[in-house]
């Protein structure tokens, strides 16, 4: 029996010898198996910092832009109202000036805007009533001059300054409004090169 108790010993160090064997073999597997893992897992973690940190670098690159802009924006928008203002303020200096200033700058309308044929001038309400003596004469020298007539209308005008001359059935407003309107840009821009 002695035999037999020395085979079982022989096969179970042999075994005990293949099973070592077998858990040194996994364990080292195991061990590049974390290796890996872990080589792994920080490629992972350095890409997602750097992807991250070129997020962030993007994001606020796009919060300087839009900080830039709403600056350029509101530069604009301040720019435009101290234009806006100059330009109402201009208006309410031509529509508020004594009647003698006033009615010169009617007649340079007029004449630049009178024409070769008989018309009538329709005064804004306000105006009519502070027309100087002699006006009419001077309004109808001037369409003279340039081979027309020109009689002041007892119709009013519904503007609020300045008036309106008629040619048969076309009307051209001549109101400090229309004008300004019709010179807006050139008036904003002038303005614009004045200030800034």
């Amino acid at each position: 029996m002695a035999g037999v108790d020395n085979i079982t010993k022989e096969i179970l160090q042999d075994a005990e010898n293949e099973s070592a064997k077998i858990i040194g073999d996994a364990q080292a597997e195991a061990e590049e198996i974390r290796k890996a893992a872990e080589a792994d897992a920080d490629k992972t973690k350095s890409d997602a910092a750097a992807k991250a940190e070129k997020d962030a670098a993007a994001y606020a690159d796009r919060i300087r832009s839009q900080i830039g802009m709403r600056r350029k924006q509101a530069v604009l928008g301040a720019r435009q109202d101290v234009i806006r203002e100059v330009l109402d303020r201009a208006y309410q200096k031509l529509d508020t000036q004594d009647d003698a200033s006033y009615f010169g700058m009617i007649e340079k309308l007029a004449e630049e805007n009178v024409q070769p044929e008989d018309g009538e001038i329709l005064f804004a309400e306000k105006d009519a009533a502070r027309i100087p003596d002699g006006f009419a004469a001077k309004l109808q020298d001037i369409a003279a001059k340039h081979g027309g007539s020109l009689k002041i209308s007892d119709e009013r005008a519904d503007v609020e300054n300045g008036f309106i001359l008629r040619y048969g059935g076309i009307e051209e407003n001549c109101s400090l409004r229309a004008l300004f309107a019709a010179k807006q840009e050139e008036l904003q821009d002038e303005v614009h090169r004045s200030l800034f």
